[in-house]
């Protein structure tokens, strides 16, 4: 099974979660309800997390369907409401959930933390039925290489290199679109959308959460010390603060008969 770093276990990671739902959930049902899903359809949510999306889908886009949410690990699920969702815990690296049985693929936030994005991305592939939808999102850490202050930039240097010593790609998002056309996908978009937040705001408050969780990794790796820590942290909690947080999605719909592998 594949591993991630932000283990749901982690002390915060329930509340560091929340915040990241309350950031991400509104963009990722624009692009969902721009793809017009059928009301009918059978929708696979890879990493569902606190399953705030797969909840949502299955009361706004697909009522009368069925949801089917995976994750490795569903603890932070055990209190969701969802009669029409089902919960499997599985590792999309390992192989597809159902060989084409899917109208609708999403994951979020899930690709830059596997091992083997490659198969990942072909097992999510592989779920769709011809003529389905699949929507991905993924960072692209581009904007912090411009990021002010001068500590600020330096802490976002130590931090990318801390995540490629484990396996964390955070530039992935920028090849999402080859990456689908390889598998003989049609109609490929992709459109990046950048926060730019004060300290104290809550993008400020969910990467305080996520440093404060890793903080100990982070300087045991070498690559930041706890003076960039406080720095970042302190700057977290000024509203002076204006930093850039960037997630591209990449979406595709592609025809039917195009599919086989």
């Amino acid at each position: 099974m594949s591993r991630y770093v932000l283990d749901h276990r982690l002390e915060g990671e329930k509340k560091r979660l929340a915040l990241m739902s309350q950031l991400l959930d509104p963009m990722h049902r624009r692009q969902i309800e721009s793809l017009g899903i059928s009301h009918e359809a059978r929708v696979l949510e890879v990493g569902c997390g606190n399953a705030s999306m797969s909840a949502w889908m299955a009361e706004h886009i697909a009522p009368e369907g069925q949801i089917v949410a995976l994750d490795l690990d569903l603890s932070l699920v055990d209190n969701v409401r969802a009669p029409s969702v089902e919960f499997r815990q599985g590792d999309i690296v390992t192989g597809p959930v159902d060989p084409g049985g899917f109208d609708f693929v999403t994951a979020r936030a899930v690709l830059h933390h596997v091992a083997d994005a490659e198969a990942a991305i072909g097992n999510l592939v592989a779920n769709l039925r011809p003529g389905g939808a699949i929507l991905l999102i993924e960072p692209d850490f581009l904007p912090v290489s411009v990021a002010e202050p001068i500590e600020i930039r330096t802490f976002w240097s130590g931090w990318l290199a801390w995540s490629r010593t484990r396996g964390i790609d955070y530039h992935i998002g920028r090849t999402l679109a080859p990456r689908l056309a390889a598998y003989g996908l049609k109609e490929i978009e992709g459109t990046a959308e950048t926060a730019i937040y004060n300290g104290g705001s809550r993008w400020a408050d969910y990467w305080r959460e996520t440093i404060t969780e890793l903080r100990g990794d982070l300087v045991q790796s070498g690559k930041l010390n706890d003076a960039l820590v406080d720095a970042f942290l302190a700057q977290c909690a000024d509203p002076e603060l204006v930093d850039p947080d960037n997630r591209i999605y990449c979406r595709s719909r592609e025809c039917a008969g195009q599919l086989t592998r």
